[in-house]
């Protein structure tokens, strides 16, 4: 810490709290006095504003008071205006129905006297004559009612139609208001059934349909429907007819200034007692207290006298807060002087010390009275560095400082020694003139500790990193520079960047080229957010590395070097034998599957030779047949042409028997490509096919329509299926079932696996199952149940579903308690085949 203040050696005089001060302060202060007539005015403003909001807030409740008893009142009147209009139809009505019970009106009568009433009161829909049977005698309806809503003559009242109301009607003997259900984009009605009474007994209703939308419009009266959005709603509060009033935005509700969300008022519409509801809602007409002009001129009058009282009490605040400045910052330099922890010394041009901190007397054990005074050799100068310490003391007050500072050791008064870093700057009073030197003490003992562990801990890094058997090497983003290279790495390509950009290359990673900005001593990714490359996982990759004859997988990851640059650590390591042994290892397996699949058709040689037997027999007896008749004159041209024919056809089916068994047993390189799965199972059912027959044993094959194609090596999936197919033909044949019993089912279907598309083949027998023993040890190789087995049928057939990205899998099928045939299943994914051949290309290119 450089210093170039003069005021540490007057720092006590400055802070002292002298008498004079105070009384200076004391004077300054306001009083309580004026404290409350600065308040007093803001609090009569404040009241005054109190005041006005109050009796606008009164003069609003009285309006809406006022409002909303116009609204009941309106809505009272409309409701008496709507049951008048009903109770007048109900007489109607009901001296029809007198009229009827009386037998003085007849069906045809009704209906013109049901037109009459239609025609004349809007309101109504349709009129209907009901029997005791619910069958309509007689009905009419307005031109405006749908076809499928209109009643006719003699029809039935469907079950569930106005049932529980027809109920109603018949026990009570009384008219009954009803809503029916609404039924698609139907119109809402209101139903009133009126009972018919023949010689004291029920015989039947009057029903009348009321259009609720024409009620509405011609019950209530114009002036109500003008001065309100009226509605008439169901017990559930749905609206039937009319219109309500949207919600009202932020900016009503503030001018409105507390009025609720619409004033409006319902009543139940009487005489019906289903709940049908009558409501009004009162359209906004003023603009409430706040949007009153003389609200917002009072408001602003009151505004600008309170801004000016609180503008005069803010000014004589920072009169005050300034009054306490003086005694603030003195309190806090010297509160800050006792806090630091760095040591502070003043000397005078003698080399006398003159002023000395606390800090300075804690870290040295030494106090303030004992040390201020005293000049060279200073009592916490170590015997043994007092000559050096004195040369110091010369060259300080001689001017010969270090801008750095320089490193002592300081003896502690107990005797113990710390090291220290000093610094020297000289001390200047006020009128510009030198009075001494300032000096800084910070105690680095610990500091110094850390950095021989952090020396030790890098000896210790940079040893293990030289013993490892793989290459490390880190480089900056966009740079050629070598930040650190490993033994090995240097043995491999020198200190160049060349190999690491090389394998990072060859990794797949991109590299960015360099551009102008980047020929500048300046890192070109400082301030990117690189906490998500940091944190990312490594990348792995195996390249090839043609100048040194060796395959190296790579591990490459960024970092952010001791400088904040980001930079990528790449680690190569030497795996040339393991991938020897990986391609001799593949070439085995695929010796094996050769030899797998040539075992496979010596074990079906017989059948084989069965097979061919037949076409050959057959074409001897053609040509012996022809060469007979030809001899003897007795064929013809049709007879000779279709002989000939057949033999052809016969030729021609032992040629492609022998040559499927040769494309089958022949030794070729992995073909992978886009495999149809129905011809997959077509090739080996008929090379299968060949065994089965000679061991009485029955095959059907099930592949399900518009399966996709496989990625795959359709030769090898063939063998897997020809292997356990031959398989499942001897089982049955060593459980000697009966010839009813002897099948074997082969299935190709589409299935789900862990959410993967998949296609699942399965071979299931019904011979005599596996033993739990056997079923340990099914796969593993050259075990064999069999006497003459190789034991590397199975090994071989789960290798080949696996290399595929598949799984094998077998099952004992059982019935009840008994062991009924085995099931043998593998399935292969339909995304996963194609990726796994397209990684085992990549890999052959690379």
């Amino acid at each position: 810490m450089l210093m170039q203040d003069s005021t540490v050696p007057e720092l006590h005089e400055a802070v002292a709290p002298v008498p004079w001060l105070r009384r200076w302060w004391r004077r300054q202060t306001p009083g309580r006095q004026d404290r409350f007539a600065m308040l007093a005015p803001l609090a009569a403003v404040l009241l005054f504003l109190a005041a006005i909001i109050s009796a606008f807030g009164y003069l609003r409740l009285e309006e809406m008071d006022r409002e909303q008893e116009a609204v009941r009142r309106d809505v009272e009147y409309a409701q008496q205006r709507l049951r008048l209009r009903l109770l007048e139809r109900q007489e109607q009505l009901m001296r029809i129905a007198r009229d009827i019970s009386n037998k003085d009106i007849d069906p045809e009568e009704f209906v013109g006297r049901a037109e009459t009433m239609v025609i004349q009161y809007p309101e109504l829909q349709a009129l209907a004559w009901i029997d005791e049977r619910r069958r309509i005698k007689a009905a009419y309806a307005g031109p405006s009612v749908p076809g499928q809503q209109q009643r006719r003559a003699g029809e039935v009242l469907r079950p569930g139609e106005t049932e529980a109301t027809y109920s109603l009607v018949r026990d009570l003997q009384q008219p009954v208001y009803s809503q029916p259900p609404l039924v698609g984009d139907s119109a809402p009605l209101l139903q009133l059934h009126v009972p018919l009474a023949e010689q004291a007994r029920f015989g039947g209703v009057i029903l009348a349909e009321y259009s609720v939308d024409s009620l509405m419009r011609y019950g209530v009266p114009a002036e109500v429907s003008a001065r309100y959005a009226v509605s008439l709603l169901d017990a559930k509060g749905r609206l039937l007819a009319g219109q309500t009033l949207p919600t009202r935005g932020t900016a009503s509700r503030l001018l409105s200034w507390g009025a609720p969300q619409a004033n409006e008022f319902e009543v139940p519409v009487s005489p019906v007692g289903n709940g049908l509801v009558l409501r009004a809602q009162a359209y906004r007409t003023s603009l409430g207290v706040v949007g009153s002009g003389l609200f917002w001129l009072v408001g602003t009058l009151s505004a600008m006298t309170a801004w000016m009282l609180i503008g005069n009490w803010r000014h004589t605040r920072r009169r005050m807060q300034a009054q306490q400045a003086l005694i603030a910052e003195t309190n806090f330099r010297r509160a800050m002087e006792n806090s630091m922890l760095t040591g502070m010394r003043a000397l005078d041009m003698q080399g006398r010390i003159t002023y000395v901190n606390p800090a300075f007397c804690q870290m040295t054990g030494w106090s303030e009275g004992e040390l201020v005074g005293r000049t060279a050799p200073f009592p916490y100068w170590p015997e043994a560095d007092r000559d050096q310490l004195m040369a110091r003391l010369e060259d300080e007050l001689n001017g010969r400082t270090t801008p750095g500072g320089f490193q002592v050791r300081v003896k502690r008064k107990d005797g113990t020694l710390f090291d220290a870093r000093m610094y020297v700057s000289p001390l200047v009073d006020p009128k510009g003139h030198q009075t001494g030197w300032m000096t800084s003490m910070t105690d680095i003992t610990e500091p110094n500790r850390i950095r021989e562990q952090l020396s030790a801990s890098y000896e210790r890094f940079t040893t293990v990193l030289e013993a490892l058997d793989a290459s490390v090497s880190v480089a900056p983003l966009g740079s050629e520079e070598l930040l650190f290279a490993n033994k090995l790495y240097r043995l491999w390509f020198g200190l160049h960047t060349g190999g690491h950009l090389q394998m990072v290359a060859q990794a797949g990673v991109p590299d960015h080229p360099r551009s102008d900005e980047q020929l500048d001593e300046v890192d070109s990714f400082v301030g990117l957010p690189t906490g998500q490359l940091t944190s990312a996982q490594s990348e792995n990759a195996e390249i090839f590395v043609p100048e040194l004859g060796k395959w190296l997988e790579v591990r490459s990851r960024y970092l952010n070097w001791v400088d904040g640059r980001l930079a990528q650590m790449v680690i190569a390591t030497d795996i040339t034998p393991r991938r020897h042994a990986e391609e001799q290892a593949a070439a085995q397996a695929e010796r094996a599957q050769a030899a797998s699949r040539l075992i496979t058709m010596g074990e079906m040689a017989s059948s084989v030779a069965h097979e061919l037997n037949q076409p050959l027999t057959a074409i001897n007896n053609y040509c012996n047949g022809l060469v007979s008749r030809i001899r003897s004159n007795q064929i013809n041209q049709d007879d000779l042409l279709l002989a000939l024919d057949k033999t052809a056809r016969q030729a021609q089916r032992a040629g492609q028997i022998i040559q499927r068994i040769r494309s089958f047993v022949r030794r070729s390189e992995p073909n992978r490509a886009l495999s149809d799965v129905a011809t997959m199972v077509a090739e080996a059912v008929e090379l299968a096919e060949i065994e089965l027959r000679r061991r009485n044993v029955r095959l059907s094959h099930y592949v399900a329509a518009r399966l996709p194609k496989l990625m795959v090596d359709p030769i090898l999936i063939e063998q897997v299926l020809v292997n356990l197919l031959k398989n499942a033909a001897e089982s049955i044949e060593h459980a000697r079932r009966p010839t009813a019993h002897r099948s074997v089912e082969l299935r190709a279907v589409p299935r789900q696996v862990d959410g993967q598309p998949v296609v699942e083949f399965s071979v299931q027998d019904s011979g005599a199952g596996l033993a739990p023993e056997v079923m340990e040890r099914l796969y593993e190789a050259f075990f064999s149940t069999k006497v003459e087995g190789m034991g590397i049928g199975l090994n071989l057939c789960r290798s080949i579903v696996e290399s595929h990205q598949g799984r094998m899998q077998a099952e004992n099928i059982y019935n009840g308690a008994e062991v009924a045939g085995c099931r043998f299943s593998f399935w292969i994914p339909v995304s996963g085949a194609i990726s796994s051949a397209a990684s085992k290309d990549a890999g052959v290119v690379a």
